[in-house]
């Protein structure tokens, strides 16, 4: 059973006990297996599946980003929310956040696809599903995934001075599991070009989220890459 939490951080074991004992995570995998057996093509490849939860433990968390399934173009998909190999073409969603980190800190920056160092500084990259299938968004909604990332949101709720930074209707439905008044949420469009200029331009939650993270004594995200 322990194979289950492969490429997992240790450090989140605990929170996913009961989820794994259930065996649903292994229905999840028994679902993913009989669609690689279908010929289908699933992104991200497996050893990157829960990469977010390898980069990012639960005792480094500080802010959880809230994406919605992973890219489902050829070679894009990394693992953590949002985020893309380093050399691949920065996708629109992803060049509008950084638009407004740009405008939000008022620094110039050269930008990037890659954003691991984010999640190596404690923000868990978190799409609600972790697989999706190749040209299919939003495919592998109902495999189990909405569960198991529900338990990851639940848990990290617990822990204090949290700051959930839900973009999105899709990320803000997670809203009603987020109950410890000790956190901050922040909530704006999704970072699309289709909803971006509709309130995402202007959120300044990389500024609000550091502000937070100095007010409760922790360090703050050094949210562009040092040159």
């Amino acid at each position: 059973m322990t194979t289950l939490y492969f490429g997992m951080h240790p450090s989140w074991k605990p929170h996913l006990e009961t989820f794994v004992e259930k065996g649903s995570l292994q229905i999840i995998k028994s679902k993913l297996i009989e669609l690689v057996n279908l010929k289908k093509t699933i992104f991200p490849p497996a050893e990157k599946i829960f990469r977010a939860l390898e980069l990012t433990s639960f005792d480094n968390l500080k802010v959880v980003i809230i994406g919605q399934d992973p890219y489902h173009g050829p070679n894009q998909a990394d693992g953590l929310a949002f985020s893309v190999s380093s050399n691949q073409k920065i996708p629109p969603s992803l060049l509008n956040i950084h638009k407004e980190i740009s405008s939000d800190l008022d620094e110039s920056f050269n930008y990037f696809g890659d954003l691991s160092f984010w999640a190596k500084q404690g923000v868990l990259l978190l799409n609600s599903s972790l697989t999706v299938e190749q040209g299919k968004p939003k495919s592998h909604s109902d495999i189990g995934w909405q569960k198991f990332t529900n338990t990851i949101i639940q848990a990290t709720d617990k822990k204090n001075s949290i700051v959930f930074l839900l973009w999105g209707a899709d990320a803000q439905q997670k809203k009603i599991l987020l109950r410890n008044k000790n956190n901050l949420v922040l909530c704006a469009p999704h970072p699309s070009p289709l909803s971006a200029h509709r309130g995402f331009f202007g959120c300044q939650h990389f500024s609000k989220t550091n502000a937070f993270l100095q007010d409760n004594n922790q360090e703050i995200i050094n949210w562009i890459p040092k040159s």
